[in-house]
């Protein structure tokens, strides 16, 4: 069997470096697409998984191995798209995509963990996936192939399974969504002046001042997956949203506030006996703080963790 490290009658795989080298990529895309580490880090075991599974002449055979293997994991996140419909369907409470640190900052898999390989920019921050996960998974698959990482419409389409024109639609319903969701950009030294004040109030349990940085309309949702407590539904309101954080500020002895960055945007974690438990991410417009999301589900804290 032609494996990684088992190529065919023992022979070294003068493509090895190159196949692998792809990874960064294919890890790049795949969590753009799916909002969750752990499902593209399967999707790309998978897609290696099928290029491994073909025998030396069908390798040999296939002119650009990078583009095959963009164009596999693509497919592959296409069918988990419209899976994960249904099983968040079933998920316990509101389901947040999975939280990204700092590539300094990574803990449990350290150099060897591809998570460590996520490009962090703008197509990465919460609220950019969270506006993803309300496309359908044509949408999402078409938008960030083409606008995120350039991809032709013709490319697009052979993966979509779609005509160019078709696919052309699809991204730009995807750039309609993004554009009516999006906040005016805000100076990352002013976010990250936010939510120290953010953190600073809350600790300092001072509601008044909470209030000032809260957007009236402001949200905070927060997602345990049934692994840990949470809200099953958001929080609406500034006052709602100021009396919430309020009631728990104390409530767990020996918690402590870090400001860290989330997604490539400033953020803060919360951390007990030094293992973090929570990740909060924040969406500011008009110099108001709008959104807060609060990832608690274990399964989505691995690289903050020891554990």
């Amino acid at each position: 069997m032609t494996t990684p490290s088992q190529p065919e009658q023992g022979r070294p795989d003068p493509g090895l470096s190159a196949i692998m080298s792809e990874r960064r990529q294919l890890i790049n895309l795949a969590y753009r697409l799916l909002g969750s580490l752990a499902d593209a880090e399967d999707a790309v075991q998978e897609t290696y998984a099928r290029w491994y599974a073909m025998s030396r002449r069908q390798q040999e055979a296939i002119e650009s191995p990078g583009a095959w293997l963009t164009t596999v994991a693509s497919r592959v996140c296409l069918n988990l798209l419209g899976s994960a419909r249904v099983r968040r369907e079933r998920y316990v409470g509101e389901w947040v995509p999975e939280p990204l640190p700092e590539p300094a900052e990574w803990i449990s898999g350290k150099t060897a963990d591809p998570a460590d390989r996520v490009t962090l920019d703008e197509s990465v921050n919460m609220a950019f996936l969270v506006v993803l996960e309300s496309m359908t998974p044509a949408e999402r698959v078409a938008f960030i192939l083409h606008d995120v990482f350039r991809y032709p419409f013709a490319e697009v389409a052979d993966i979509v399974g779609r005509t160019p024109a078709a696919c052309r639609q699809l991204a730009s319903s995807a750039r309609r969504r993004i554009r009516a969701a999006q906040a005016p950009a805000t100076p990352a030294s002013r976010q990250a002046d936010l939510v120290k004040d953010f953190k600073q109030a809350w600790e300092a349990k001072d509601i008044d001042a909470l209030l000032t940085l809260l957007d009236p309309e402001a949200s905070a949702i927060g997602d345990g997956g049934g692994r840990a407590s949470a809200l099953l539904h958001p929080v609406e309101g500034a006052e709602q949203v100021a009396r919430f954080f309020m009631e728990r500020v104390g409530a767990v002895p020996g918690l402590t506030i870090l400001e860290r960055t989330v997604n490539g945007q400033p953020g803060l974690v919360a951390q007990l006996d030094g293992v973090t438990v929570t990740v909060y991410a924040f969406e500011i417009a008009d110099d108001r703080i709008k959104h807060i999301w609060a990832i608690r589900n274990p399964d989505k804290l691995r690289p903050w963790t020891t554990g």
